[in-house]
């Protein structure tokens, strides 16, 4: 259907903002303005304005800004036409009519609303009658009170093939097929899907019942599912629809959280407990499309699986179907339930604090995706440990947008090498009672500890590390003029750690960068990276950092690669040879033995190599 700007000008114009806004927001009177407390964001001070003039409303908090069809849309739930639908009839406006194929599905789907509300209807005067004894009793076993067995829409469909046929007699039986409400198989006799079982109606966001869910009752059906969900029909999209969005997405707005459970029981389990923002697919594992539909409520849903080897194979299909979709600020955060228990059983043993304890230790999609992939195999073998990697990458290369790739690609890869490269600790020096001295190791003299460094070779230390500083800095400053070095040194120079906090954060950006493409797929040019530093308000080095004369020659655009290369090197190597020379002397001092000695020497004589390389760094090129 195509609607014209000036209809929906008028729409607008015939629409009072916030009137519509004030039938479930509480405004205020403020000048020619309206003001009330957001309803997008939690907060105390009013913020969020309506402007009937203007027809529009603008939260300076979050930032929540549109008009009427918008607020129906973000606020309310509902699909674009559907908002503009209700508002035309408050407007008095017919909506131009669409083609006659459009016009008859729409008719279709009319008519399929009233079987379905009819169908709601018969399913609970069903549950307070006799036959729905069963269904009231377990009910109560649940500990439902009244108001949520009525808020739900609690039903029961009678242990009958024709029951529900019966009750409908008005509409045909092809129509009671479209719904889903009744079967035909093999061109025999259609019968009634739900029988004998406690009935939950699923509502669209304009809450009228699309589909139904039925739980089984009777014990002794042990051939007939547990659940079972209406199939997909003119109005029910199983893979779209989320059970109890229409609910619960004020409540979510409000708490500033969504929590997305297993089944429709839970989240009625979970609304009896006080937690009102939870909702749950059907059937299904979440879908991109329910994900979407999510994060058009909160920017990230809480997801609960149980910590059974079910419950982790369900958050990594959560996982595989999200990553591709991320967004800056859309996320999903995960929550495990302790083992065999649903969100019913922790309310019921631990009280609804213990829900909301677990809620609120949420692990993040990385944390969990991680944790996930480390533990699913032994990793015993550097084979074992490279096929983690590999599988780490591949869950990366799904993520769609760049800047959020390249930063999982560094995250996961830093907690790759610190899980695969670790250093194996070792115990501690203990020293013999009575203060002795250590035992001797195969015959060798017990040495003492060496004594503090003189306050010469302090201070010639201490200029060591200030000449590393400004090598790093010379370094990031020969990367914004070489971009295309930066891909090439990824993973060095992710080992680097800058002392000073905004050399740290350009460092980041630029491998940020490198693995993002520049503008219309186009490799990255120094200039554009200056651009894109100076809007992040991030500093590039300049000779004041790295010293002109003697690194100016690596931030020189026409600056060798090699050198640059020679450098990233240096400075890689020296901590991690530092590092290790720690290591050495801890050993040494708990065991003294020719090895350890030998070990020690050998790191400290390779640091004094690389602090002499160090020092001579750039002092030819500064002769020159």
């Amino acid at each position: 259907m195509s609607l014209s700007p000036q209809w929906l000008d008028e729409l607008r114009a015939r629409i009072s903002l916030s009137g519509v806004i004030g039938r479930t927001v509480r405004v205020q009177k403020a000048g020619r303005e309206f003001k009330a407390c957001c309803p997008f964001h939690n907060e105390k001070t009013p913020s969020f304005t309506i402007n009937d003039e203007k027809g529009f409303y603008h939260c300076f908090g979050c930032g929540a800004h549109g008009d009427v069809i918008r607020w129906m849309t973000d606020h309310q739930g509902l699909p674009f036409m559907d908002a503009v639908k209700e508002l035309a009839v408050e407007a008095g406006m017919e909506v131009p009519a669409p083609d006659p194929r459009m016009a008859q599905r729409a008719e279709q789907q009319k008519s399929l609303h009233d079987v379905m509300a009819a169908a709601q209807d018969f399913f609970v005067r069903s549950l307070h009658e006799e036959r729905g004894a069963d269904a009231r009793r377990y009910l109560a076993s649940r500990g439902f009170p009244e108001r949520i067995v009525r808020d739900f829409g609690f039903g029961f469909a009678p242990d009958s093939r024709t029951a529900l046929k019966e009750a409908l007699s008005a509409f045909p039986d092809a129509m009671l097929i479209e719904a889903g409400l009744r079967i035909v198989v093999d061109g025999r006799d259609p019968y009634d899907r739900f029988r004998g079982r406690l009935m939950l109606p699923i509502l669209d966001p304009r809450g009228r019942v699309i589909a139904f869910g039925g739980r089984i009752l009777s014990a002794e059906k042990t051939d007939a599912p547990k659940y079972l969900n209406s199939p997909d029909t003119p109005l029910f999209d199983k893979g779209r629809t989320v059970y109890n969005l229409h609910r619960a997405a004020p409540a979510a707005r409000n708490a500033g959280r969504i929590v997305v459970v297993e089944g429709y029981m839970d989240v009625v389990a979970l609304a009896a407990a006080g937690i009102t923002e939870a909702v749950a697919p059907l059937g299904t594992a979440l879908t991109e499309r329910q994900i979407e539909r999510l994060w058009r409520v909160v920017e990230c849903p809480t997801l609960c699986f149980d910590g059974d080897a079910a419950g982790q194979r369900a958050a990594m299909r959560a996982i595989t179907r999200a990553l591709p979709l991320l967004r800056p600020g859309q996320s999903l955060r995960i929550v495990t339930l302790p083992g065999g228990m649903d969100p019913d059983d922790v309310v019921k043993r631990d009280g609804p604090q213990a829900m909301e304890a677990l809620l609120g230790e949420a692990r993040s999609l990385i944390d969990v995706l991680w944790a996930a992939e480390r533990d699913a195999l032994p990793l015993t073998t550097p084979e074992d440990k490279a096929g983690l990697k590999a599988r780490l990458m591949a869950h990366c290369d799904t993520i769609q947008h760049p800047d959020i790739k390249a930063l999982y690609r560094r995250d996961l890869n830093e907690r790759f090498g610190e899980l695969a490269f670790a250093r194996k600790e070792r115990a501690p020096f203990q020293p013999r009672q009575g203060g002795g001295p250590a035992p001797r190791g195969k015959g060798q003299p017990w040495k003492p500890a060496p004594p503090p460094l003189p306050a010469e070779q302090a201070n010639r230390l201490q200029q060591r590390v200030g000449t590393r500083d400004r090598l790093i800095a010379a370094v990031i400053a020969g990367l914004v003029e070489q971009p295309d070095l930066i891909a090439a040194h990824a993973e060095s120079l992710a080992r680097l750690h800058p002392a000073e906090a905004d050399m740290a954060a350009t460092l980041d950006a630029l491998l940020v960068l490198a693995d993002s493409p520049g503008p219309s797929g186009a490799a990255l040019e120094s200039e554009h990276i200056r651009t894109i530093l100076q809007e992040r308000r991030l500093r590039t080095p300049t000779a004041t950092d790295f010293g002109e004369i003697r690194f100016g020659f690596l931030a020189k655009r026409e600056g060798s690669a090699g050198e640059l290369a020679d450098a990233i090197a240096l400075l890689v190597e020296l901590p991690e040879v530092e590092s290790a020379l720690e290591e050495a002397n801890r050993r040494y001092q708990a065991e003294l033995t020719p090895e350890t000695e030998a070990e020690k020497e050998r790191l400290r004589e390779r640091r004094l190599a690389l602090f002499a390389r160090l020092g001579q760094m750039g002092r030819v090129r500064a002769s020159l």
